[in-house]
């Protein structure tokens, strides 16, 4: 086996018997991604020598006694979280030549655990996007099929990922963004509760649904990495003040998942659901019925009002939070001769379409006579989805259903038409709105492209996601097949 293709319990595992090195590691996975990152394109930018000096240090600690889960485990990070000393671009043109001065909470902690920084991911321009087409840059391949997309915003890291160009790397969500990447690419995506991994140094696209997390290549990974970012932090007030259990052993509780209660919602399987999707998705819930799992019928009947409640809310928050960028503090500068045209021709350079279009959108939901009836309503909206998983968990433990209803599509087809683009987050989007947990794990394949489970919790139900994650992946072989990346393939 090559090292770049093991799992973080895997390569620790070795790490911590002197079977292999940090730096052997980290080689082997830059040597991957020098074989075929020009053909998958999951990075933004590389820091190969940063990586060695990481990769040597952690050999040094190490050699002192000290031990962590994350100690000398090559990681990728989005470009949407801020690095000190590194180019961080949000995949914009505006921060093009950004490099910050301090680290986001997420990094200062993966720093201090001794993960190896191996480069920065690709994203939709500030994360606005569900394909990666939207980044300034270069769109990124899929690794199961490059003429397909990755998903987005995070799909640099999932195609990361996949691809074993890491093994493993961070990701944000707003409404989808780790989870439906995670499904296209075939890996693990989880996205915490809405305040259990501070958003200190995230690149805000929506404030109040931005969450920092997980992809990894098993479920086991997830349960690492989260245990690693999760906490209070001072320095942002929404994260929740709340203990940081052992997810790992808590995960492998039991032998099956006996007296688990697990919910499938009727409004999730519905016109638009590809049917081999939704074969596969059954097929998964069959599984776990096997493993001991009570399968219970609930309703999200506000399930259909997801969509335009998030693209109300996320863009009204997209509206405040660019208007920093304005050429006058930092980022890109166009001077115009005066302040009003320096603005407009910054921005008219610096922002790429989508991000103009959602930015219009929320100013519009937000302008006097239009805010009672779009943004308020849509608030309004949001508490009762939010209210429909309160009384489904009242009832269950998790809730098992789609990610995404198609499988990855091909670069170029969903491009121009935005709504169908924004239509394949229709089973995310609803879990952002609710400040809830919820993971995605591979669960099939349709015509060689990847399918992926999503598994809900309640706020702070990590433990539960994950337990029911691993057990059916423990039961499965998903999880263990490896795309063959077409190497002949050019962009």
């Amino acid at each position: 086996m090559e090292l770049y293709s093991l799992t973080i319990h895997e390569a620790q595992d070795k790490l911590r018997h002197g079977e292999i090195s940090s730096v052997e590691l980290t080689e082997s996975v830059l040597a991957r991604i020098n074989a075929i990152e020009d053909k998958v394109r999951a990075y933004i930018s590389l820091q190969p020598e940063l990586a060695m000096q990481m990769a040597r240090l952690a050999d040094e600690r190490r050699a002192t006694g000290e031990d962590n889960p994350l100690l000398g485990i090559p990681m990728g990070i989005k470009d949407a979280i801020i690095t000190q000393g590194v180019t961080t671009t949000a995949g914009s043109k505006i921060l093009e030549n950004f490099v910050p001065p301090f680290d986001a909470t997420t990094v200062t902690k993966l720093r201090q655990a001794g993960a190896v920084f191996i480069g920065k991911t690709n994203t939709d321009e500030f994360t606005m996007g569900s394909s990666t087409e939207h980044s300034a840059f270069h769109q990124t391949s899929n690794p199961w099929n490059l003429c397909c997309v990755p998903g987005g915003s995070s799909g640099g890291s999932a195609a990361a990922v996949s691809a074993d160009e890491t093994l493993a790397a961070i990701g944000t969500d707003t409404g989808g963004s780790i989870r439906q990447p995670a499904s296209f690419c075939g890996v693990v995506g989880l996205k915490p509760t809405y305040g259990r991994v501070s958003r200190y140094g995230l690149i805000a696209h929506g404030s109040s649904l931005d969450q920092i997390g997980p992809l990894t290549k098993d479920v086991e990974d997830a349960a690492i990495l989260l245990g690693q970012l999760a906490g209070y932090d001072r320095r942002d007030s929404t994260t929740l003040q709340a203990p940081v259990p052992d997810y790992v052993t808590e995960m492998k509780q039991g032998h099956d998942l006996s007296g688990v209660k697990i919910g499938v919602p009727k409004e999730y399987f519905v016109e638009g659901l590809d049917d081999r999707v939704e074969a596969m998705i059954q097929g998964a819930i069959s599984q776990i019925a096997n493993l001991g799992g009570e399968i219970v019928e609930v309703s999200l009947p506000h399930t259909r009002y997801g969509i335009p409640v998030y693209y109300l809310v996320s863009t009204a928050e997209v509206s405040a939070n660019l208007s920093r960028y304005d050429g006058v503090r930092y980022g890109l500068r166009e001077d115009g001769g005066d302040m009003w045209n320096t603005f407009r021709q910054t921005r008219e350079a610096g922002f790429g379409a989508e991000v103009k279009r959602r930015i219009m959108l929320g100013t519009y939901a937000l302008s006097a006579g239009y805010y009672d009836a779009y943004y308020l309503k849509a608030q309004q909206v949001r508490t009762l989805l939010r209210q429909d998983f309160q009384q489904a968990f009242e009832k269950v433990d998790v809730i098992v259903c789609p990610t995404t209803p198609t499988v990855a599509f091909e670069m170029g087809s969903k491009i121009n038409d935005p709504l169908q683009m924004y239509l394949e987050d229709i089973f995310t989007v609803t879990l952002n709105l609710a400040g809830i947990c919820g993971m995605s794990v591979p669960c099939g394949f349709v015509a060689d492209m990847p399918v992926g489970v999503q598994i809900v919790g309640p706020a702070l139900g990590e433990s539960a996601i994950l337990r029911v994650g691993y057990h059916y992946e423990q039961a499965t072989e998903w999880h263990k097949r490896k795309p063959v990346i077409n190497c002949s393939y050019k962009n």
